[in-house]
Order: C-alpha cells, then structure tokens, then sequence
C-alpha cells in the first residue's frame, strides 16, 4: 500500500487550534506550501474543520485539521467551537496557533489545559514573530514563526515530527498470534453493500498484516467457504469471517480450527475489546420501550439489507423479544449526551482513529451505558461469542 492510499485512521492526526486570526490557515499554508486553506484578515474565515489527507517529510501520511477558532462568538460561533472540541477527539498531534504579540488568554490556557487533560502531545507556534522578533528562551514544546515571512517553517515541521508516536506502527491486528507460515481462511461476502470493484476496509488491513506476518492466506466467499477448506491439505490455524456470516461459518467450521470476526480482531486493535465485550451482556436486561444506539464510523449509502439500520435491530428484537426503540449516528457525529439511551452498538471502527473509538467507549462507561460492536453482538446472539473470543482466552472471566 503506498503512503497516498494510507487509510484515514492509520494516519497521523495533526489539529490547528487557536483564536480565530492567529494565523492557523496561513501556517498550514506554509507548512503544506500549497493553499489548502482560505486565508482572509476577517476573523472566523474559517467555520468548519477541514481535512487534508497528505504527505509531509519527516512524518510520512497525515491528515491535517484546520479548525475555526474556539473563541467564535454567537450561536453558530458555539456550534463551529463544540466541532473544534470534537477535533480533539481525533488529534495525535496538536498544533497550537496564538499570536507572538499577545500574552495567553484565559481561553487559550483553558484550551491548552484540555489538551494536557486528553494527554494530546502538542506544540504552542507564536506566529507573527517577524512582528515581534525572537525570544532568547523558549521552551521544548513551543516555537516562534512567521507563516507570512516563512520563518522557522522547516524546523516547526521537524518539531512537530519530534513528536510522532513510533509505538503505533508497531501495532498489529493479528500478527503475534499468527506466525509465519500458519495457514488463516478469510471469509468476504460480496453482497449489495460491498464496494464495486474493491475489499471493505477491514478485510484489506487483515489481509495486509497477514501478509507482512508471512502467513499463507486463502480469501473466500461464504459460498465457497467449505470447499476452500476440502481443498486445504492441512486445516487452517484460523478463519476470520465477516459478522454477518458468523452462524453459517460456525456451523461449517469443525472444532479444532479456532474461529473469530473482522469487527472483533478491530475492537481488539482499538483497544476496547474487554470493554465491547463487558457490555454485551446487559442485552440481557433491556425492557420494552428502551432506545438503543446504533452507531458507525463512516457514511454510505444504505441499502435494503443494511447491516447497522436494518438487520442488526432485528436480530436485536428477535433475541430480547421486547419492543425497543433505535437511533442511528454515523461519521464524526456521536451524541455528546447519551442519558436517552440505554445499550449502544458500535461499528467496528476501521474508519476512526484509535483516540477516537476509546474516547467514544469512555463516554458510554462514564454515563453507565453499555457499548459494544456488531461483531460482538452477533456472535452473542447467535451462541458463538465464547468460540470467536477463543485467540483472547483472557477475556473469558468477563464473560462468566
């Protein structure tokens, strides 16, 4: 996969923040060297979050963040801060933009505070410093530029890559449980909602890290699934289906050969497997009338059959039997308030970043609503969940 087809999720987020004409635009500009940004002298030229999927040496692929400013007045003022707030939530990297006139405002230090509270590394840029000059002494964490002048642009780019966290390449979705040469079946329906002519995100990532494991990999339909394993000289290690397939693949895979889901191997890569996996058993407690949240990362077309609005409430009524409600969300939009609800499916997240699905499950856990994913839900309600956690035995005490 070449760095301009880095999926969004795997890139590094770095967020512009600051009062609205600090310069944030200008400097993503410079940094850039190309007008990605609208610049104006009028404050508030820019409303919503932008984001650019690019390349910049020393990083690598990034998505850059430009936001408008937290100090946006009136009402649509408070709707353009609570989005840059969200940008947060995304942010590996925040870039913040004051003027190298000005002293910190109350909101700046209020600004600052959440990003040590959400322990974002971040850079404080006093731009405008062809207006000021240069301090003697600076801290680590903070530079005087020019965006206009193109002042200290290269070396805020090596500071900012100063802080790439290398620890985040090194994570896997399932190397270090399968190892060379080991034999793993995928199972890919294509179906009215796969995507013309490609493989769904989670399928693409799985087989990418099987192939850097040096597994041997065989990639098959659910129709085809008992034959490829007829063909196989020796029984595969493991099979990894899409959920929506786990109780035929159940049934069609013998015992000895271990058995789990994409939506699963991706709550386990964003770190909130044991939480997913805590909160499918209060499906069991659920009464009529109760609204649950169904909610996915991106934004497609729905189809007829579609997984999240159509099948899932479904099997959910069919399980509990009781008359429930359901809301959807889908893309950067999850409710800040979640007190109408009372359980919470989520998607298995390959288009969010990592920061992002836990902060998401934080949220749940702190306003003592279960969340969990599709994956999990539907090897739940089909019986299978104890078999598909079988690569993570560590998690079977959350199920007692």
């Amino acid at each position: 996969m070449s760095l301009n087809n880095t999926p969004s999720a795997e890139r590094i987020h770095i967020g512009f923040f600051g009062r609205r004409n600090s310069g944030k635009s200008s400097l993503i500009n410079a940094i850039t060297n190309q007008n990605l940004s609208i610049v104006s002298d009028i404050a508030g030229t820019t409303t919503d979050p932008v984001y650019k999927a690019m390349e910049i040496l020393p990083l690598g692929p990034v998505t850059l963040i430009d936001t408008a400013g937290f100090d946006d007045t009136g009402k649509l003022g408070e709707l353009r801060t609570e989005k840059t707030y969200q940008v947060l939530n995304k942010t590996d990297i925040a870039v913040f933009v004051k003027d190298a006139s000005k002293t910190l405002s109350q909101d700046e230090e209020n600004f600052i505070n959440s990003l040590k509270e959400k322990n974002i590394k971040y850079i404080i840029v006093h731009n405008k410093c062809d207006l000021t000059g240069m301090p003697e002494n600076t801290t680590e964490n903070e530079i005087y530029v020019s965006a206009l002048k193109n002042i200290n642009i290269y070396e805020l780019k090596n500071l900012i890559a100063s802080l790439k966290d290398e620890t985040s390449n090194n994570k896997r979705l399932i190397g270090g449980i399968i190892k060379e040469n080991e034999s793993v079946v995928l199972v890919t329906p294509i179906d009215s909602a796969a995507p013309k002519g490609r493989l769904i995100l989670p399928q693409q990532q799985v087989i990418r890290d099987l192939l850097e494991t040096g597994a041997i990999i065989t990639v098959v339909k659910e129709s085809e699934f008992v034959q490829a394993l007829n063909t196989l000289k020796f029984p595969p290690k493991l099979v990894i289906t899409d959920s929506q397939a786990f109780e035929q693949i159940n049934k069609q895979t013998p015992e000895n050969i271990m058995l789990t889901s994409f939506s699963i191997l991706f709550a386990k890569y964003k770190g909130v497997l044991d939480i997913a996996v805590k909160g499918i058993k209060s499906l069991e407690n659920l009464d009529d009338n109760d609204t649950i949240l169904i909610s996915e990362g991106c934004t497609h077309h729905r189809q007829c059959d579609d997984i999240g609005t159509v099948k899932l409430p479904k099997w959910v009524k069919e399980y509990t039997k009781k008359n429930l409600n359901f809301e959807f969300s889908s893309g950067n939009t999850f409710p800040s308030d979640l007190s109408k609800y009372k359980f919470i499916i989520h998607c298995g997240g390959c288009m969010l970043k990592e920061q992002d699905v836990i902060n998401r499950y934080l949220l749940s856990e702190q306003s003592n609503v279960p969340i969990t994913n599709y994956g999990i839900t539907i090897a739940y309600i089909k019986g299978i969940l104890k078999r598909s956690l079988e690569i993570f035995p560590n998690l079977y005490d959350i199920l007692e």
